[in-house]
């Protein structure tokens, strides 16, 4: 499966808004990594962010490595890359031992620890990890071809498990139209992060 494969499916949403330098990210959209985009646009609209994400129907679930989305597969993620100078990358993720870990990963670690800092102070029941030597290597955010790292500063890859986004047992009698408080407290943190990161903006 590639990028340019994945886009041309027809029930397959691309989103680009450019507003400011910043980007966010959310290319495991939809119903992939379920959250990942609602949290990214929200993020990104309260802190004149610009926004990419791919957004995939519930039943789809195809799913593009990182390192396989490919700028030459898309005019608009090419743009979006063009246009920000740093990005966050927001990633659903699911593994035993992890799930109330939130993982930063990427290549901007000065970035990392400033979200870590938000998100420990908001989010008190997780593990918030921004050491590289704790987070499993396929979940870092390393690789030279991941789109975190293609932009003129890199950014920080965030990995997000099931809890955070409402989507484990816990909020199984949760109504299911609001998101849950531990997602609203992920979203209120990065957008404190983001407003208060003075570098690059």
């Amino acid at each position: 499966m590639t990028l340019r494969e994945l886009l041309q499916h027809p029930e397959v949403e691309e989103v680009c808004e450019l507003r400011s330098t910043f980007g966010i990210m959310a290319y495991h959209g939809g119903g992939l990594e379920e959250l990942t985009d609602v949290i990214g646009q929200r993020v990104a609209e309260r802190t004149n962010s610009s926004y990419y994400g791919i957004h995939q129907p519930a039943a789809l679930k195809w799913h593009v490595a990182s390192h396989h989305i490919d700028p030459s597969h898309s005019a608009q993620l090419q743009g979006f890359l063009d246009h920000v100078h740093t990005v966050v990358t927001l990633h659903g993720y699911g593994r035993k031992g992890f799930f109330t870990s939130i993982l930063l990963g990427g290549r901007h670690r000065t970035l990392a620890r400033h979200i870590a800092q938000h998100l420990s102070t908001a989010l008190p029941a997780y593990d918030v990890c921004d050491n590289l030597e704790r987070i499993p290597t396929d979940l870092a955010g390393q690789h030279p071809r991941n789109p975190v790292n293609l932009v003129a500063q890199a950014g920080v890859q965030i990995e997000l498990p099931p809890r955070v986004r409402g989507q484990s047992p816990l909020w199984w009698d949760w109504d299911e139209d609001e998101l849950s408080p531990h997602t609203t407290r992920l979203i209120d943190a990065l957008t404190d992060s983001i407003l208060t990161w003075g570098s690059g903006r």
